[in-house]
């Protein structure tokens, strides 16, 4: 378990498939040494990581294997949030059995839930476990400020939320205003806002893991106070993959799972069924934007 609060670059870890659709323990074991060497802070597994995707073995299988490469070396957020308390209680135990140092959790969102139920999902989670737990902000399942507050009042391991619900960079200062003193805010939505999002007040981001040597440079550019520096750089290498991935649909993991493939740290770009496959003119777009950044 790490000590003190955690904060900085926590990229979330595609998962990589063969090219029958099982996962390369391999190449996910290579993508986590891919971050680690970049510096970043933390890891995570989670929607990213078409986590939705997988069955009971696979989701044990993927946490086991990062948490087994990292060693300690980062703090391992895994997303165990579920439809159901019981069922989030049981993936929340069960990824704090096999090592994680904090757990991820979206709010139920297939059936309705009003806020008390909400408080008592995350009140029952929260005491089936003794590790933080970040709040999932998500357009899916958005926790308004005066909600996420209530529930860290609630839940004693409550300690973070990663917020993504549009317009990002308000509704982190509306986090950071309503809930800054109970919850400690990172950034998501790939990170695109990330440099925003730090002067609004959030101590970190959760973006994507094809690009984290990038984001480590903007971090630790804006830390020493160089914000021109960092805007720079992340103009110079995050913003261009960021807009080819937020085409819509979930053309971002093809994109970022492509820049992978072509850095040599994953052995297929392939994206679990169903997915809206990318078209000739999206793969000639990535090609551009590959030689571009790595000549």
């Amino acid at each position: 378990m790490p000590n003190g609060t955690m904060q900085g670059v926590f990229p979330i870890l595609v998962t990589p498939f063969d090219d029958k659709g099982r996962i390369d323990g391999e190449s996910l074991r290579g993508l986590v040494d891919f971050n680690l060497d970049a510096g970043v802070h933390g890891l995570g597994v989670a929607i990213g990581s078409e986590m939705f995707k997988f069955n009971e073995a696979e989701r044990a299988e993927v946490t086991r294997i990062v948490i087994d490469q990292v060693r300690g070396r980062v703090p391992v957020v895994i997303n165990t949030g579920a439809g159901g308390t019981d069922l989030a209680v049981f993936y929340s135990r069960t990824a704090e059995d096999a090592g994680a140092d904090a757990l991820m959790i979206i709010p139920p969102a297939f059936l309705p839930a009003g806020p008390d139920e909400v408080v008592d999902y995350y009140r029952a989670i929260s005491d089936a476990v003794s590790i933080p737990i970040f709040l999932q902000d998500t357009p899916a399942a958005p926790i308004s400020p005066g909600l996420a507050k209530r529930i860290a009042e609630a839940a004693e391991h409550v300690r973070y939320i990663k917020v993504e619900t549009l317009p990002v960079t308000a509704k982190v200062s509306e986090m950071v205003n309503a809930a800054g003193n109970a919850l400690t805010i990172f950034g998501g939505a790939g990170g695109t806002y990330f440099i925003e999002e730090l002067r609004r007040g959030s101590l970190g981001t959760m973006p994507f893991c094809s690009q984290p040597a990038a984001f480590v440079e903007v971090w630790n550019l804006y830390r020493t106070g160089d914000e021109r520096g960092a805007r720079a750089a992340f103009d110079r290498a995050i913003m261009p993959v960021n807009r080819l991935a937020a085409q819509g649909g979930d053309v971002f993991y093809h994109v970022h799972k492509e820049l992978l493939v072509r850095q040599g740290v994953i052995r297929t770009a392939k994206v679990r069924s169903p997915t809206v496959p990318i078209d000739a003119i999206t793969r000639r777009e990535i090609d551009e934007l590959v030689a571009a950044m790595y000549p």
